[in-house]
Order: structure tokens, then C-alpha cells, then sequence
């Protein structure tokens, strides 16, 4: 059977456990269903080894190829976490917990790949290894490093790894790739100020830590007006200030909270530099005590230059010409699949999800005709990177 109808035969299943996973959402490390679900799928199908508990709730499987798994190993990861989002679908599937829902499609992902998995398992039309990783907490547990940290890399032989994401707004069967930063570095900043509080009618007798944050905040913007290359991307946004809770006294103590993303480590590294040295400044000139730290998070996305050249040519071959945009900007949002890259190289791609909610909105919906169209990517990568010799 020709592979298209090969996987047009698996969607109406890959679908039932797709819309399974979205009526039972798990978070973070707590995907202990999902990754049952997943096991057992890949055991059922006649996958060659299914490791369950890699980085605490991770699975992973090896698919053998005809010369029974001798020469190049390909990765694929895949996310099974959902968010803390109350659903407000009225969808049959909906999710059956209240206050979790999967609002960024990662039960989508995990179908596609589960498919990819299936097929790999049933045709083997290639040489050499496939191994298909389903991974927890991308949601800001960074369960790919713990993945990482748990030997995923050299357990399994990894020598190239590949990851994808849906995208609302992106028209199904197309695709965007791009070499180098695709998405940004998410580092947080947590900023404790300590003055003198007293009456709001005697500022004289006090020393205001409001009026210094204040300064601070504003400050802050100049990193990336006045520091920063116009041309090298950073965002330095506060989000939080806590201070105070009546209207007739000035606090003792403020706290900030913000978010800083940046595209490079040069930039990453600027903007460590000055966010302390302007908080120090301002500090001073106030007199005022502080503690400033920088939490460093998830790291820039990197595409390989070769891997994400082959991704492309794999879309093309597949689709046609025309249907992967290469031009498309990076963003400053962040994914966790970054870790991964910093270990082998590979590339990171998005797949469209028609005309949707936006990811992490309560309306959101993985659209289930992206499924097949997923999982012949995932195929086609397979056997194009390693072609059964005749």
C-alpha cells in the first residue's frame, strides 16, 4: 500500500488518541497517563524498545531498520505536557479537568509522532535507527534537559534530532523553517528593593523604594534602546511590582519581576551585565539595599544550517515546492527543545494549524486534519535521511 494511504488508514486512530489525550491534560512531570497511553501504543505496534521514566516521566522508542538498526541514528521528540488554562470550547473531547487543558496543541504532537512511530514500526523502509522521544514538562519544567540529564543523548546513540510545533495562522500543509536563532532565550529577573517606609504625609522622614523602582523600571528600557545593536533583537519587560497595601503608607520594600529574551548568547550575556549594573546605579543613587537575580532559562533555539537545509528539502519533496516559508523572522517566545540542540544538531520547524485560537488561549484547538500531513513529515525524514539500500 502506497504510503500515503498507509497513513490515511492510521488517522481516524491517531485521532481517538489524540482527542483521549485532550479530554485528560496532565501537567508538567505529571503526565503519568499520557506516557502510559504512549508506552503501551508503541509496545502494541511493535516498536523495538520502549524506555518509560527517562527524565522522571519521559518515553522513548527505538525503531530498527531493515539492516536491524546498524549505522545513522535519527531522533524525533515530540511534548506531552498541557497548561494550567480552564477550556472554554464546547467541543465533545473537551477536557474532562478543570483548570488544565491542552491549550499549545502537545497532544497533537504527540499523535503525529505516535503515527510516525506506527508507520516506521510497520514499513522499516529505511536503514538505520529511528528513535522517537516523548517528552514532559516543555511548559517551563525544561523536561527536555532533564531528558538530557538522564543519558537520553548517549543511552540511545543520538546523532541528529528534529522537533515540531503547530502553528494557528500557518495554512495546513505548510510549513516555516529557519536557519540559526529561531526562537529566543527566556531568562527571568528577580529584583528585591528595601528602603525606609513611613507615612505617605512625611516622604521627607522615609526613603521610598517606590519612587526608586519607578527609576528602575524606565531605566531598564535602555538596554535595549541604548545598549543593544539596533539589529540584535532583546526584550527587557517588568511584569510584576509588588508593594504596599494601603493608601496612606510608603512600604519598606518593593519587589520586581520581569522577563528578558534575547536571539544570541552575546546578547543574553549584555543583558545579564547591564540589568545588574543599572540596578546597582540606580540603587545607589536612591540608597537604597537590594538583591538582584538573574535566573537563567531556557537557552535560544538553534538551527543547524545542514539539518534545517534537510528539513526543508524533506517538506519539499513531500509537499511540493512553494509550501515551506524559509524567510519567516524568528520569535521571542521560547521552547525548551533548544537543550536538545545544544546537544546534536538538528533542526526545529512549524507546522500550520489552519485557522485557529492562538496557542496557550482557552479556545484553542489542534486541528486534526494536521495529523497525517505530521506524521508523512516525520516518515519522509526518516527515509530520506536514511534510504533502505536495495
Amino acid at each position: 500500500m502506497p504510503k500515503t494511504e498507509l497513513i490515511a488508514a492510521i488517522h481516524p486512530e491517531l485521532t481517538a488518541i489524540r482527542r483521549d489525550l485532550h479530554r485528560h491534560p496532565e501537567l508538567m512531570y505529571d503526565v503519568h497517563r499520557t506516557a502510559g497511553v504512549v508506552a503501551q501504543k508503541l509496545t502494541e505496534w511493535g516498536v523495538d524498545e520502549v524506555v518509560a521514566g527517562i527524565g522522571k516521566t519521559g518515553v522513548v522508542g527505538v525503531i530498527k531498520g531493515r539492516n536491524q538498526g546498524s549505522g545513522k541514528v535519527i531522533a524525533m521528540r515530540a511534548d506531552m505536557d498541557a497548561l494550567p488554562i480552564h477550556e472554554e470550547t464546547n467541543l465533545e473531547h473537551r477536557s474532562t479537568v478543570p483548570g488544565k487543558m491542552h491549550a499549545c496543541g502537545h497532544d497533537g504532537h504527540t499523535a503525529m509522532l505516535l503515527g510516525a512511530a506506527k508507520y516506521l514500526a510497520e514499513t522499516r523502509d529505511f536503514d538505520g535507527t529511528a528513535v522517537v522521544i516523548f517528552q514532559p514538562a516543555e511548559e517551563g519544567g525544561a523536561g527536555a534537559k532533564a531528558m538530557i540529564d538522564d543519558g537520553l543523548m548517549t543511552r540511545f546513540g543520538i546523532q541528529e534530532v528534529y522537533g515540531m510545533h503547530n502553528k494557528p495562522g500557518l495554512p495546513i500543509g505548510q510549513f516555516d523553517v529557519r536557519k540559526g536563532p529561531t526562537m529566543a532565550a527566556a531568562d527571568r529577573i528577580h529584583i528585591k528593593i528595601e528602603g525606609k517606609g513611613g507615612h505617605a504625609a512625611a516622604p521627607h522622614r522615609v526613603n521610598d523604594p517606590i519612587v526608586a523602582a519607578c527609576q528602575l523600571v524606565t531605566a531598564l528600557q535602555t538596554i535595549s534602546s541604548r545598549n543593544a545593536d539596533p539589529l540584535d533583537s532583546i526584550v527587557v519587560s517588568v511584569t510584576a511590582i509588588n508593594a504596599g497595601e494601603a493608601f496612606n503608607v510608603i512600604p519598606q520594600t518593593v519587589e520586581l519581576k520581569g522577563s528578558v529574551r534575547t536571539l544570541t548568547p552575546q546578547m543574553r550575556e549584555l543583558a545579564e551585565k547591564r540589568i545588574k549594573e543599572v540596578t546597582a546605579g540606580i540603587m545607589g543613587a536612591f540608597g537604597m539595599s537590594f538583591v538582584c537575580d538573574y535566573l537563567h532559562g531556557y537557552p535560544v533555539t538553534f538551527n543547524h544550517a545542514e539539518q534545517a537545509e534537510f528539513a526543508v528539502s524533506t517538506i519539499e519533496a513531500a509537499f511540493g515546492a512553494g509550501k515551506v516559508d524559509t524567510s519567516v523572522p524568528p520569535t521571542m517566545g521560547s521552547e525548551d527543545f533548544s537543550y536538545m540542540l545544544e546537544e546534536r544538531p538538528g533542526a526545529f520547524i512549524n507546522i500550520g494549524n489552519g485557522d485557529s485560537a492562538g496557542l496557550h488561549h482557552p479556545a484553542y484547538e489542534f486541528n486534526d486534519e494536521v495529523i497525517p500531513v505530521g506524521v508523512t513529515y516525520w516518515a519522509n525524514l526518516v527515509e530520506t535521511a536514511m534510504p533502505a539500500k536495495a
